[in-house]
């Protein structure tokens, strides 16, 4: 099968992963009056087997608008608040890289700073943090106990349209994706529900409005790369996976993945930052250690004429 395409909305490029994969990035509007929604509606409690637009109200308040500055530009995406002091779960490829990531919580149109606590490529999940206080939350369900049919609720921010809101089916169970690093993210959901580049990380619901995955890709038919929408075939990183990553980051595994963001806090990679402790200024490595001056002269030069002034 085609890999299918990331979900990540942000400038206009596309970063391949394999034949047929590409992480998707749109040109949108990623300022917070264009995330915000009006609405009137107070939220309700989710109960079972809810009606659509109860599962809405009662998940509306728990997503998340997140933009993402990026070496490639400005990326957006979704996600959704776990805990009700601001933990905040979404994919690894909407802030892989960043140098500034902030999260708009719900339908409060404010914009915060957020902080990757930690992040996992292999799963494409990323765990974020943000100042909060009795933050309205979505439940993790079982996605092992999900059947093809079932019905499938998705809210994110396709193509910087906050809040959106798509309904579908479970369409296939146990699917194989292709993780940002190459390792195999196993036991996927497939649905038709609609989601498109900037719902990734937001969460795909079930019929009692609990969290039965992550959307993360789609399939757009595309067999050379290019950017697409939604075909009717989307997937999601189960629920199983997503509880396992979030015990492994609170317990500390994901310790290497957090001191490589402590290290590098701006997202410049890891071998970038040995070059930039060896050539603090940023004038090449090479070039500093022969001529610290910046004057572009030999290194034995520098040595017989340390004032610049010429040998002869």
């Amino acid at each position: 099968m085609p890999i299918p395409k990331m979900l990540a909305g942000g400038v206009a490029a596309a970063l391949a992963l394999g034949a047929g994969g590409a992480i998707v990035h749109e040109a949108l509007d990623s300022s917070p009056s264009a995330a915000g929604t009006q609405t009137t509606a107070s939220a309700r409690p989710i109960a079972a087997n809810s009606t659509p637009s109860a599962i809405y109200d009662g998940a509306k308040d728990a997503v998340t608008y997140i933009v993402a500055d990026t070496p490639q530009g400005q990326a957006t995406g979704s996600g959704f608040v776990v805990s009700k002091d601001g933990l905040i779960v979404t994919n690894d490829h909407v802030v892989d890289g960043a140098s500034r990531v902030q999260v708009i919580v719900g339908t409060s149109k404010q914009a915060q700073q957020a902080t990757v606590v930690g992040a996992d490529p292999s799963r494409d999940l990323a765990l974020l943090k943000v100042d909060g206080h009795d933050l309205r939350t979505l439940s993790l369900g079982d996605s092992s106990s999900i059947g093809v049919g079932d019905n499938t609720y998705a809210i994110g921010n396709p193509f910087g349209l906050d809040h959106t809101f798509t309904t579908g089916i479970v369409s296939a169970l146990n699917r194989d994706l292709q993780a940002p690093d190459g390792a195999t993210i196993s036991g996927a959901i497939q649905t038709d529900a609609a989601i498109n580049p900037g719902n990734s990380g937001g969460p795909l619901l079930d019929a009692d409005g609990k969290v039965i995955g992550v959307n993360s890709q789609i399939e757009t038919g595309s067999t050379n790369g290019a950017e697409g929408g939604n075909v009717g075939i989307g997937f999601a990183i189960p629920a199983s996976t997503v509880k396992a990553f979030i015990a492994d980051a609170k317990g500390g595994k994901l310790a290497p993945s957090q001191q490589e963001q402590q290290a590098d806090p701006w997202g410049q990679g890891q071998q970038q930052q040995q070059e930039q402790q060896a050539d603090p200024w940023g004038q090449g490595q090479q070039q500093q250690q022969a001529d610290p001056w910046g004057q572009g002269q030999q290194q034995q030069e520098q040595q017989a004429d340390p004032y610049g002034l010429g040998i002869g």
